[in-house]
């Protein structure tokens, strides 16, 4: 069997996210489709030692109606320093720091101008600190006629999928007998189960980005997401 899992491209995303791309053969960034503002594309949040969240943005330029390929990066602004700073601010004294914040900061010296490119080359860097070896496919390098669901199924299809893992929300509104037509067997991701950790203030928050499990557990972040600590109860 090969799975497939589809989502859009998100700016340093949270563990379910991983989880995700953990469990396929094949995981496309859904990057020609339309892009949303004030939401994961451009932004995700961290924890800070006053006990809130706070987003950590990537301001852009233009607005809602451009394809998420599209979307540059407003070089104006100093948003990398802030970022680089805010994750210092919270996280500089944990004792994983270091080994992923220099890192971290190499990719974002590359000087991206693309969204996209930004956000699929972090998701690129973070999965490799998971020990996900799944291969990562652009929607848009592949020949697509169809909108939405139709979509979907034409790029599992093409990348010869036997599944299709879909988050949970999709639910309610995806045709079971549209990809039954197709062969394809439809899968949703079960959420459930992540246990918390140790942050660097309480109340736990459990959706913010990976690097936060990452600047708190170090190598054990993939227990905390599909091994071992993991206790997976089901979708009801």
């Amino acid at each position: 069997m090969r799975t497939i899992g589809i989502i859009q491209p998100n700016y340093i995303p949270w563990r379910g996210f991983f989880d995700i791309v953990h469990e396929v053969d094949v995981f496309v960034f859904l990057d020609n489709v339309q892009y949303t503002v004030r939401d994961l594309r451009n932004r995700n949040r961290i924890r800070t030692r006053r006990g809130d969240t706070v987003w950590m943005t990537v301001p852009v330029i233009g607005g809602r109606n451009q394809l998420i390929k599209d979307v540059k990066i407003d070089g104006t602004q100093p948003w990398i320093l802030k970022h680089l700073e805010a994750l210092k601010r919270s996280y500089g004294s944990t004792r994983n720091f270091q080994e992923y914040f220099d890192p971290l900061c190499e990719v974002y010296a590359r000087g991206f101008t693309s969204l996209s490119g930004l956000d699929i080359a972090l998701t690129n860097t973070l999965s490799h600190w998971l020990g996900i070896e799944t291969e990562f496919v652009n929607a848009s390098t592949i020949p697509t006629t169809g909108e939405k669901e139709d979509k979907l199924l034409q790029l599992v299809t093409y990348l010869k999928g036997d599944v299709y893992l879909s988050g949970p929300a999709a639910k309610s509104y995806m045709s079971d007998e549209l990809w039954e037509d197709a062969g394809v067997e439809v899968r949703f991701k079960d959420y459930s189960g992540y246990p918390e950790y140790h942050q660097i203030s309480e109340p736990f928050d459990a959706a913010v980005s990976l690097l936060d499990l990452l600047f708190m557990v170090g190598a054990e972040a993939p227990d905390y997401i599909w091994g071992k600590y993991r206790q997976k109860t089901g979708l009801p």
